[in-house]
């Protein structure tokens, strides 16, 4: 058995990460405001020994100008961190990441509500750190634009930065900060962490992305097509941490994988097919329009080629990786939005479990990664069958733990507890 094994997030996202999730069959319509489908999905995950669970958030719908029964079904739901509240008293091991944003909040008052959530739950709470690159957030803070990358990234800093030292200084009197963005003298009510911090999650691939998750992260989220962009982008990361007196083990790797998985690949690739044809051609170019910063892709023949796009103040990252994947493969609008809608621009693998477990073996022993997100294309389904099947193999393998060693989400990610 290896002594390095893969570390193992479960992404929710109400009913499901594809984009047609909620025409699937099965689909639970009304799946983002019903506890009693995210404790069940809560309880699943931990049987199968997932190190934590990961909520995605948006300060507003994701896409504007799609039609009602789409948006609704996919964007209503909890806020994550009262959701993840919630599971904690559901479950007892898992940790519980939440996306928070560094432009629409302040640090002290989100430094008191994840250390209030780790107290919650025991030692299980994570902060995934996000700048926001959405127009449509942008307008319900009274902004009247979105900050350029640059300065998002420079708040952002300092933001977790803050963070950090608030998180240190509990129970001190010591903690003072005087910054360009920020101004906080007193320390927060509540003792230190069980875990000694909330575990820091970042999302960022762009240069100043990599270059605040070497600086801050314990856990990067990333999105990445192939094996060669996995690994080099593994490797630049890993490369960085040097100069911030940190060790390649200090910060976990987990790039989003989108599985579709049954007993047979020929069963499984008519899951994949069923859910394909299920998308609305209208919502996959809203949602590709969305990830590339552009508002107007329709005036574009949606059989023709992308068209050359400027530099973004959004997500740069997916931006760059989305045009990659349409010169590579040679891919129109609408493939490039069908292909796209199945998973966000994270790679999907579609096959029966051993050969599932063996893709993800594959990336994780060649050095592309320390683990994954997992993002199942519809819920409860694809869930239960990758617990069922999937976590099994790996376990057989020795590539993933049969039972939780630790308590908090720290001795799950193997994570050293902060001084």
């Amino acid at each position: 058995m290896t002594a390095r094994q893969m570390k193992l997030g479960a992404f929710l996202w109400a009913t499901g990460h594809h984009i047609a999730a909620w025409r699937h069959r099965q689909a639970h319509a009304t799946a983002g405001v019903d506890i009693d489908h995210y404790i069940r999905l809560a309880r699943t995950a931990e049987a199968a020994k997932f190190d934590m669970l990961f909520c995605e958030d948006a300060a507003g719908v994701r896409e504007a100008n799609v039609n009602i029964a789409s948006q609704t079904s996919r964007s209503i739901g909890f806020e994550p961190i009262s959701l993840l509240a919630a599971l904690a008293v559901q479950t007892s091991h898992i940790g519980l990441v939440s996306t928070a944003s560094t432009s629409y909040n302040e640090p002290y008052g989100l430094a008191r509500t994840f250390l209030s959530l780790d107290h919650l739950s025991g030692g299980r709470a994570g902060w995934n750190l996000v700048t926001s690159a959405s127009h449509i957030e942008a307008a319900n803070f009274g902004s009247t634009g979105l900050r350029p990358h640059a300065d998002r990234y420079e708040r952002a800093r300092e933001f977790a930065a803050v963070v950090a030292g608030l998180w240190r200084g509990a129970e001190t009197s010591g903690f003072n900060h005087e910054g360009r963005s920020f101004s906080v003298r007193d320390p927060l009510d509540l003792p230190r962490s069980p875990q000694g911090a909330p575990v820091m999650v970042q999302a960022g691939a762009s240069d100043e992305g990599r270059d605040l998750a070497a600086r801050t992260a314990d856990v990067v989220f990333t999105a990445a097509q192939t094996f060669e962009e996995a690994k080099a982008f593994y490797d630049d990361l890993k490369g960085r941490l040097a100069a911030y007196g940190r060790e390649p083990d200090d910060i976990k790797i987990m790039p989003g994988v989108a599985p579709v998985v049954a007993e047979t690949e020929a069963e499984a690739q008519e899951k994949y097919e069923e859910l394909q044809e299920l998308i609305p051609d209208d919502v996959g170019v809203a949602l590709l329009s969305s990830y590339l910063s552009i508002s107007d892709l329709w005036r574009y023949p949606i059989d023709g080629p992308l068209p050359e796009l400027p530099p973004s103040e959004g997500m740069q990252s997916r931006q760059a990786l989305v045009i990659e994947q349409s010169r590579r493969d040679n891919l129109s609008i609408r493939q490039l939005a069908r292909h796209f809608a199945g998973a966000r621009g994270h790679w999907r693998v579609v096959g029966t479990p051993a050969q599932i477990a063996d893709e993800l073996e594959a990336r994780f022993e060649g050095g592309a990664a320390d683990g994954f997100n997992v993002m199942p294309s519809y819920f409860p389904g694809e869930l239960d069958a990758f617990a069922a099947l999937v976590v099994p193999e790996l376990q057989r393998r020795g590539l993933f733990r049969k039972d939780y060693e630790g308590t908090t989400l720290r001795d799950h990610l193997g994570l050293k507890r902060p001084i």
